[in-house]
Parts: C-alpha cells; sequence; structure tokens
C-alpha cells in the first residue's frame, strides 16, 4: 500500500514539474529531457521476538514451604524457570 502511494506521489510530481517547463525556444529543436524517477526500497527491521512468557502461580503452605503451577507455550523455557525454583525456594511442584 505504501509502495503504491510512494509510485503515485512520484508520478504526480513528475507531472507537476514538465507542466511548469516553458516551452523550448522554436529556433532550437531539442527533444524534452526526460525526468529521471528512482524508487528506493524501503528496508524493514524487524525486532528479535520476545522469549516466552512462563505463567508462575506460586503458593506458600503453613509449614513454610512451597509448590508452584507452570504454564506457557515453549516446554523448555517451563522447564529452566522450574529449575529456578526449585533451587531458589527448594519446594516441590504441583502438577
Amino acid at each position: 500500500m505504501w509502495k503504491l502511494f510512494i509510485i503515485l506521489m512520484i508520478l504526480i510530481f513528475s507531472l507537476i514539474a514538465c507542466e511548469q517547463k516553458s516551452p523550448p525556444p522554436q529556433g532550437k529543436s531539442e527533444s524534452p529531457s526526460v525526468p529521471k524517477v528512482i524508487v528506493e526500497k524501503e528496508t524493514v527491521e524487524k525486532d528479535p521476538p520476545l522469549p516466552p512468557e512462563v505463567k508462575i502461580k506460586l503458593k506458600k503452605d503453613g509449614k513454610d514451604s512451597y509448590s508452584w503451577e507452570l504454564a506457557g507455550s515453549d516446554v523448555d523455557q517451563i522447564l529452566k524457570v522450574n529449575e529456578k525454583l526449585r533451587k531458589k525456594l527448594g519446594g516441590e511442584p504441583h502438577n
């Protein structure tokens, strides 16, 4: 859509520029020069994707021990989060 808009704007400006030129004197028989139109492609930078999200539901019972439930779309990421929680909190997760 943007490419079409840019091409359309270039054509409009080219037509306006051609109309504003005065005609060459009749004594000279030079052919009018054609304006050069350069179209450049726009480079689109892609941002790196965000890491997969892991949702953690942390619970603490009366014995001061922790348990948690993990949910997410990437199994490897869930396992990493589970291992971190085990190291930091020392509890066992509930499935």
